[in-house]
């Protein structure tokens, strides 16, 4: 397989997602984005009052993150997205757009093919008492630790064929970081 356009760093809230983006990005001159940043503020209100989103609330949000995949790949940039991307279907839509179903990402009334991006899943994994112990600590942000559960019940692990690795949080941010850029240097 070609080296990736892009890397997602997917898990659930606390796996340290934008922390390992951010030390990733600057390491390698690559583009970073935190898919929080994106979603809307209905979203947003919805998340804070402990409410978990549906497909139905994270599809136009997906769709924005895999036009701003598209765009950044194409302008020749290598980027890196921080995104939960909990299911395989959203993985998929973050690739390919949302081929499947009746809203289409990109330009309204445009049919082309939709463009494939070349994506490394990186999947932060660990257990519920390490994540829930960080997101008791993280301050100011919409997740509440209590759809914690939520998540992790939502949680479809990247399996073959999907381009992924899965790097344990129980690691420090250094050893992470590191592993990512190794594999990046087989690829």
């Amino acid at each position: 397989m070609a080296a990736p356009d892009a890397l997602l760093l997917m898990g659930v809230s606390g796996s340290g997602k934008s922390t390992v983006g951010t030390m990733l990005a600057s390491k390698l001159g690559w583009k970073f984005y935190d898919a929080d940043d994106y979603h809307s503020q209905e979203n947003r209100m919805k998340m804070g009052k402990g409410i978990p989103l549906t497909d139905q609330d994270r599809f136009p949000w997906l769709c924005s993150l895999h036009d701003i995949l598209l765009r950044e790949v194409a302008s020749g940039q290598r980027i890196i997205l921080a995104c939960s991307a909990l299911k395989k279907m959203y993985r998929d839509i973050l690739i390919r757009g949302n081929t499947n179903q009746p809203l289409k990402c990109g330009a309204p009334g445009v049919e082309e093919k939709p463009a494939e991006i070349q994506l490394m899943v990186v999947h932060l994994s660990g257990s519920f008492e390490i994540i829930s112990g960080r997101l008791l600590q993280r301050k100011g942000h919409f997740m509440p630790p209590e759809l914690l559960q939520s998540q992790l019940n939502t949680l479809e692990p990247p399996s073959a064929p999907e381009n992924f690795i899965q790097i344990s949080v129980d690691r420090n941010l250094t050893e992470i970081v590191a592993t990512i850029m190794e594999v990046l240097k087989m690829k």
